[in-house]
């Protein structure tokens, strides 16, 4: 008989395997990814493209242009394409991130060769509609406005101008005056140059079969690949001689929020998978030692979070907090405390491996569907990363020590080297 009292025994993950994906060159020069799993009839077609906040000329027109291709094309009113795909059930949107724009479609299996039309259409006749793009920028510029009367919201903004500069893609802040003169021509140009299917990766997950990839060859893959040229992006990180500080004045607010941190080193440094170790202990669980410190001893915070943000081209190290205004001193003096402590005293055995089965267990609960193993199949393609990568990180999480973790913080969690922004009163 089950007895309840004993906990059940902690079996080790000691390697993971993800499945493979089958990969076709599709007749305009586009990849086609193939990841198969019939355990329900659901799929999931995934455009990506080249076209996020790194490859755009002016700031915002990215994100512009991934709202507009959903508000119309040459032969489809928004309102048609809404319609069609609500019919079937199925899902269809584009966002924009920091690398790259991806159109997302969720669909029962059955239903793809009816949808395939529509993600055809719009992914090469967008015509961005002069009556929509206003209203998206009035909708847009506004709810910036209402982002900026938040000091958290301001602390992340100000925090990656501050760290990256702000000239690089990634430090550029949202230009109101810039959005609101952007026109149809503009976006058209970006979409005609940066949504080019020759550049584009495709994944195609879930109830596969042969059928379903013959239909994406033939109705995306014999789609015309727009001319335009993209234009090269050339960016250099800003590289100040002393960590700068940051201090965002919001008068009449009762909290301060704070953002420190560094930038990082990229997902292929061969120290990354123990980096990960490293801020996982600090922030990067609900028993990490900020929780612990800053929200149950101190009572600071409701919430404090260590994280590395991965992109293509630059990686970042954030620690993030709100905090009342009157404990902003005491909270950044904590912060720091605790990396001096990382730097200084080797991390207990029983913390590191509670901390290395949280990670291993979280893992593998992060493959439990075709869609996020497809995510993770996903990484290895646009961060260049080898095939091999996700079991090395299983092998280096159980297997690294606290000596190396220690020295690990005092090269990269040295408080001197840290950005810091704070907004608040």
């Amino acid at each position: 008989m089950l007895d309840r009292q004993v906990a059940p025994p902690v079996q080790p993950l000691a390697s993971v395997t993800l499945p493979a994906a089958d990969v076709f060159s599709l007749p305009n020069g586009a990849r086609l990814h193939v990841i198969h799993n019939s355990a329900q009839p659901v799929v999931r077609l995934q455009l990506v493209f080249p076209a996020g906040k790194w490859y755009e000329p002016v700031s915002g027109l990215s994100m512009l242009t991934a709202r507009m291709v959903l508000e119309g094309t040459l032969t489809r009113t928004a309102r048609q394409i809404a319609d069609e795909v609500a019919f079937y059930g199925a899902s269809l949107e584009c966002e924009q991130g920091f690398d790259q724009a991806t159109l997302t479609l969720y669909c029962l299996s059955r239903h793809l060769e009816s949808l395939l039309p529509v993600v055809a259409d719009v992914i090469s006749a967008a015509s961005f509609p002069e009556a929509e793009l206003a209203q998206l920028k009035a909708r847009t510029i506004q709810n910036i406005r209402i982002e900026r009367q938040k000091t958290s919201y301001l602390a992340s903004e100000h925090f990656s101008r501050t760290l990256y500069g702000p000239s690089y893609p990634y430090g550029r802040m949202f230009d109101e005056g810039l959005v609101q003169e952007a026109d149809r021509e503009e976006l058209l140009r970006f979409y005609q140059s940066a949504y080019q299917l020759s550049a584009a990766e495709i994944f195609l997950c879930g109830d596969v079969s042969s059928a379903h990839i013959d239909l994406v060859t033939t109705v995306i893959g014999r789609l015309p690949t727009l001319t335009a040229a993209a234009p090269p992006i050339s960016a250099a990180l800003a590289t100040p001689s002393t960590a700068p500080k940051e201090h965002v004045t919001v008068a009449d607010a009762m909290q301060s929020s704070l953002r420190i941190g560094r930038v990082w080193p990229n997902m292929s440094h061969p120290a990354m998978h123990k980096l990960q170790v490293l801020i996982k202990v600090l922030g990067g669980y609900f028993g990490s030692r900020l929780m612990k410190n800053i929200r149950e001893d101190k009572g600071l915070t409701y919430g404090i979070y260590a994280s590395i943000g991965s992109r293509e081209h630059a990686n970042n190290f954030v620690i993030g907090t709100d905090v009342n205004a009157a404990s902003t001193s005491v909270a950044v003096q904590e912060i720091y405390k605790e990396l001096d402590i990382l730097q200084s005293q080797l991390i207990p055995q029983e913390e590191l491996q509670t901390v290395k089965n949280y990670m291993v267990g979280k893992f593998a609960n992060e493959l439990s569907t075709v869609f996020e193993q497809c995510d993770k199949y996903k990484n290895l393609v646009f961060l260049d990363l080898p095939a091999s990568y996700y079991s090395d990180f299983i092998a280096e999480v159980n297997q690294v020590t606290a000596d190396e973790l220690q020295a690990l913080a005092q090269e990269y969690l040295s408080p001197i080297s840290m950005t810091e922004v704070i907004a608040g009163p």
